[in-house]
């Protein structure tokens, strides 16, 4: 579910006293573009990763489980609140015609105001899409990429779907209870509605196209990952992505 991330992501813990050393969570914010974004961090390996959360979604919420498993000796790990997400409020979140671009820019300008030269960029579903676009736009600083959950494009099947979780009364407890916890029913009600409006205005580009023409312009490893019974992302959009970065997986 776009909503929801790999409920357990593989531990990659190393065995032994390592596993403890160096594992805690820092949460802070940082001036980045104009706006205080709220970003956690933990472990000191020498490969950095920044997690791109899903729509409404935030660091806390959608990686939980990696920002406590991840190997903390062989990463240095960074989630982040995208704009108006999370504790990166204020602003309150919007989406302008140019939103995925602003939040590419802002991920990355964040990485560089922590001072990380390279790193690598694990995004899902929206953030998936940010990735996508960052990898392409800044090809200098991404050492490797992994997406799921992500599209490149808004066909009329995916409008379907995404008004079909407009009102957010629809939704499962399960979905809607830590995000109504995170943000009061109101703003999450509001922005879900304005998320809608926002991803639908793509389907009226040529081709739906968000960032297809992008896809050419990432050179680093790539990994794509597709959850088969995923109700918001028909698998089509996972086989397009890699069909057109070369050498993905």
């Amino acid at each position: 579910l776009r909503l929801q991330p790999p409920a357990r992501a593989a531990p990659l813990t190393a065995r032994g006293p390592a596993a403890c050393y160096g594992t805690s969570i820092t949460s802070a914010k940082i001036q980045v573009n104009g706006v205080h974004l709220h970003y956690q961090q933990t472990g000191e390996g020498s490969h950095a990763v920044l997690l791109l959360p899903g729509m409404l979604g935030c660091g806390q919420t959608d990686f939980g489980p990696q920002l406590k498993s991840m190997n903390k000796k062989l990463f240095t790990v960074v989630a982040w609140d995208p704009r108006g997400y999370g504790k990166s409020i204020p602003p309150s979140r919007d989406f302008p015609p140019d939103f995925f671009e602003r939040d590419a820019k802002d991920a990355v300008d964040l990485m560089q105001a922590l001072k990380f030269k390279k790193f690598s960029l694990l995004g899902w579903s929206d953030g998936g899409i940010t990735a996508l676009i960052a990898a392409a736009r800044y090809p200098n600083l991404i050492h490797k990429l992994v997406v799921w959950g992500a599209n490149a494009s808004v066909t009329q099947e995916d409008l379907r779907i995404y008004n079909g979780i407009r009102d957010v009364s629809k939704w499962s407890e399960k979905v809607k209870k830590p995000l109504e916890e995170l943000y009061g029913h109101k703003y999450f009600a509001e922005t879900c509605e304005a998320w809608v409006d926002g991803i639908s205005r793509f389907a009226e580009n040529s081709d739906g196209n968000i960032c297809q023409q992008l896809l050419p312009d990432i050179k680093c490893p790539t990994f794509i990952i597709h959850g088969e019974k995923d109700p918001l992302v028909p698998q089509a959009h996972a086989e397009y992505i890699h069909k057109h970065i070369k050498g993905s997986r």
